[in-house]
């Protein structure tokens, strides 16, 4: 089974919605058949590098309040954060362009890096205060994982993974997602935003159940018993030709 998942660096319900499905993950008795992708979305594409004001002051202009609410309503997120484990530095978080952090994530994937990479992004962002858009940063991020730092460098440098990361957005948007993060288990059923661990937990069930045919334990020769009655099953006569 396959569990694609629409995120972005500086989304703190991602964050939170991350370590909740994990928890399902480890309650799912097919936890180890099920394969995990994170696919890249952007907030905001159009965040510059570089801002002269702090997170609260984005979200109290992005949603017309106070300052002082934007931090009662970020006070509210780092409290659920924590009751997870993780810790949001919100007052000295780094606003700025997660791109190259998803092109890095990219470059990740295709080095069989793609979870390790994730969660330390995600950390490196809420918890350390780092500034994703520096690409030295990023690098060093990199090799923390165990990526070459050169290369992940000349990586950056370069425009590579920069279609992988449109593309995993074009396909998003095709899906209708409109936000993250945003769950899609074997493309056929999704779930939306950072649910409780026993949501997950039912869809990764409902899922499992639903993408398995019967098997039969007893069958003769592949078919069953001609008998109409045996072994507790009832069955219509076979017709006469």
């Amino acid at each position: 089974m396959k569990v694609e998942i629409w995120s972005d660096f500086a989304c703190p319900f991602c964050y939170i919605g991350k370590r909740r499905f994990e928890a399902a993950l480890k309650q799912f008795p097919q936890g180890e058949e099920v394969e995990v992708v994170y696919r890249s979305f952007e907030l905001d594409p159009n965040a510059p590098l570089k801002v002269d004001y702090d997170v609260h002051q984005m979200l109290a202009a992005k949603y017309g309040m106070t300052r002082e609410r934007a931090i009662e309503m970020n006070q509210s997120m780092t409290d659920q954060a924590a009751e997870l484990g993780l810790t949001y530095n919100m007052d000295t978080l780094v606003v700025t362009n997660t791109f190259d952090a998803h092109r890095l994530s990219q470059y990740a994937a295709a080095k069989g890096k793609l979870i390790p990479m994730t969660e330390r992004l995600l950390k490196a962002y809420f918890t350390d205060s780092l500034n994703l858009g520096d690409r030295e940063i990023l690098a060093d991020l990199a090799a923390e994982v165990g990526l070459e730092r050169d290369e992940a460098a000349q990586m950056l440098e370069s425009d590579a993974f920069s279609n992988d990361v449109r593309d995993d957005e074009q396909e998003g948007a095709q899906l209708g997602i409109r936000g993250v993060p945003f769950f899609v288990i074997d493309r056929k059923y999704g779930v939306s935003g950072a649910q409780p661990s026993e949501v997950f937990l039912q869809a990764l069930q409902k899922a499992w159940e639903e993408s398995r045919p019967l098997t039969m334990l007893n069958e003769e020769n592949g078919e069953l018993a001609n008998e109409a009655c045996e072994d507790g099953v009832c069955q219509p006569p076979a017709r006469k030709p």
